[in-house]
């Protein structure tokens, strides 16, 4: 058939199945059709109330003469509020209020029409019991009808998949009966392709205990889990709490795995509002559920008026850190998003993924280093960006530790740069992807950071645009972070390293430390380095035992653990300060402002001259001695 003869709007739940068009006129017409029986059959009920069941020639003909009107006036109302635009098995409680507000209208039309009708057109004046009475009727009958259909076809297609998967179901458990829960179990029902038997809710709320939650029964609490899971034979226990803590999670976890049975999580439910995922993509729970925090709480006015309407550029754009800033300066519709990268494949995959999410925003991919003057001046000069995201930065600590020349040059020379032309340009604002191993560093890594942070506020005195500094901790899932290092030792069978027994290190999301530094950004005056709530640290031998375990495998017998050293530049504990900063409260809750004492002009000139001096001419040794000096909190090794 010709793709014309499809209506997308018939597909199936799991939306590979279309429907032809006749198909969807014979359906409508058949729709059209029961409700005019509904409403009819009402009207009748409503006459046969009002006069007790006996109808007399002159009421017959009363009614037959009214019922028309009656009708003309319910499906006008019923068309004018959007009830036949409604696909009839997705109607819920967000459709009520249509359905609600059509019987309103078309019950006040005829009370209109009794009330203030002359006398010669009596035909039109029904009687007030029966237009309140066939309302209720009508209007009942009709939300009742499409109730009917809906649980008729989802019953219907769950057993035409249920016959496809040879009728096998898996017996599961639901933890947390509250809105997540609720979804869970009703996309669940609906969709016979999952394959699952809910048996039960679990749930800690002791107003909870007993009660009945879409059909499903809050069976218990959590630490009643592992008698469920024995009794009811449950396959895997799914948690469905949407905004659940890791340390809630962490002791499901717990008790799931001393059963033993498997657990699982639905996406969080900030992803499935979005749209990103759907929330019967049960996965299992991954290390980022265990760290995870609770979700950005953002003043996106303050942001949306930064950054909305205004070309934004973003240098080191195909970066972790870098990509997802793009991905959310896009949500607040800037004039043009510009993508700044010297990494031509990583340019082209964000590219191409946000002209597929924001189809209308104007987005120049653009081919540059931060070190190359005379491009930079050309980008800038020719696109013109009111705010810049300075995310370019090598960032790897152990590899600068053997190419620091390198890190000079992009960290310190290439930030320098990068901030004169957009001062020169007269942009809005400048904001610098900073790190926590720029406090007292030990690393090449940290000490060019942290003269970048110098920088910074010595370009801020210099010029009209707003330079601030945003510092953060490690990213989960970042490009050669621990995290997904850990997963490929995991997926090849061990062992997995860790560098020492007692490292402890600070993680927050990728989209979190993003969403962030959109919001320091947006608060900042200029000369500010804003310093970001990283909350608990966690032992990174702890977070290597606990992916194991989620894989299914047992630490130190399935999957080894082995301790490497420490390597070059790595602290056991990353800190979040620097001596003498004084550390002052933002109106955010989870920014802080480093008030750090500043160099001089002529110190960080100076500073700069030399490290450009020394990186040209490829004297390490003297690079590093160099950071020491200028730094007195640095401890280098030479």
């Amino acid at each position: 058939m010709r793709p014309s003869e499809y209506s997308s709007e018939e597909s199936s739940p799991q939306g590979d199945i279309k429907r032809p068009a006749w198909t969807r006129w014979t359906t409508r017409w058949l729709q059209f059709a029961l409700d005019l029986a509904v409403l009819t059959s009402a009207f009748l009920a409503a006459y046969l109330l009002r006069f007790e069941f006996v109808l007399t020639a002159d009421t017959w003909e009363r009614l037959v003469a009214q019922l028309p009107l009656v009708l003309l006036v319910q499906l006008t109302a019923m068309l004018a509020f959007g009830v036949y635009s409604f696909i009839w098995r997705y109607v819920g409680l967000g459709e009520l209020w249509a359905f609600v507000k059509a019987s309103a209208f078309s019950g006040a039309v005829l009370a209109v029409l009794r009330l203030f009708v002359p006398a010669a057109l009596h035909v039109w004046q029904v009687p007030l019991s029966i237009i309140v009475v066939d309302t209720v009727f009508a209007f009942s009958g009709i939300v009742a009808l499409r109730v009917v259909r809906r649980v008729l076809y989802e019953r219907y297609e769950r057993d035409q998949t249920r016959k496809g998967s040879n009728g096998k179901t898996k017996p599961v458990l639901l933890v947390g009966a509250g809105r997540a829960g609720l979804m869970t179990a009703r996309e669940i029902q609906g969709r016979g392709d999952l394959a699952l038997d809910i048996r039960g809710f679990v749930d800690d709320d002791p107003e909870k205990q007993g009660a009945v939650v879409q059909g499903v029964k809050v069976l218990g609490t959590t630490r009643e889990l592992a008698r469920l899971v024995g009794d009811l034979g449950i396959d895997h226990v799914i948690v469905t709490i949407a905004k659940a803590s890791r340390r809630q999670i962490r002791r499901i976890v717990e008790i799931c795995d001393s059963v033993p049975v498997r657990a699982k999580i639905i996406p969080g439910l900030y992803e499935i509002l979005d749209g990103k995922v759907e929330i019967s993509r049960i996965r299992d729970i991954e290390i980022e559920d265990l760290l995870g925090r609770d979700p950005v709480q953002l003043e996106e006015d303050e942001i949306a008026a930064f950054l909305r309407g205004k070309a934004v550029m973003v240098t080191g754009a195909g970066g972790s850190i870098g990509s997802e800033i793009a991905r959310q300066v896009a949500r607040f519709a800037p004039s043009s998003l510009l993508l700044v990268e010297r990494a031509e494949f990583v340019l082209f995959n964000i590219d191409r993924e946000l002209r597929q999410v924001w189809p209308d925003q104007a987005i120049v991919p653009l081919v540059a280093d931060v070190g190359d003057e005379a491009r930079m001046r050309w980008v800038m000069g020719q696109y013109r960006p009111a705010v810049i995201f300075h995310a370019a930065a090598h960032k790897h600590v152990p590899m600068m530790e053997t190419n620091p020349t390198e890190a000079a040059k992009n960290n310190v020379l290439g930030t320098r740069l990068t901030g004169r032309i957009a001062g020169d340009m007269g942009a809005e604002a400048f904001v610098l992807i900073s790190t926590d191993k720029a406090v007292r560093p030990t690393s090449v890594m940290g000490a060019s950071k942290r003269v970048a942070e110098l920088v910074i506020q010595d370009l801020d005195r210099k010029y009209s645009t707003r330079f601030v500094a945003v510092r953060f901790g490690n990213v989960m899932g970042s490009a050669g972070s621990v995290i997904p290092i850990f997963r490929e030792q995991i997926r090849r069978g061990g062992p997995v390293t860790v560098t020492h027994p007692e490292m402890v290190r600070y993680f927050m999301t990728i989209p979190e430390a993003s969403q962030l530094v959109l919001q320091a950004g947006a608060m900042g005056n200029g000369g500010e380095i804003f310093i970001l709530d990283m909350g608990e640290p966690v032992r990174i031998l702890d977070m290597a035992k606990d992916m194991i375990t989620l894989s299914g495998l047992k630490p130190f017998e399935d999957i080894d653990i082995v301790f490497s050293g420490i390597r070059p530049g790595e602290k056991l504990f990353e800190e979040l300060e620097t001596v003498g900063e004084h550390i002052a409260k933002t109106r955010h809750p989870k920014i802080f402002i480093g008030q750090i004492a500043t160099y001089t002009p002529e110190e960080v000139d100076a500073a700069v001259m030399r490290l450009d001096e020394l990186s040209r001419d490829g004297k390490e040794r003297e690079l590093r001695r160099y950071f020491n000096e200028l730094l007195p909190e640095a401890r280098l090794m030479i």
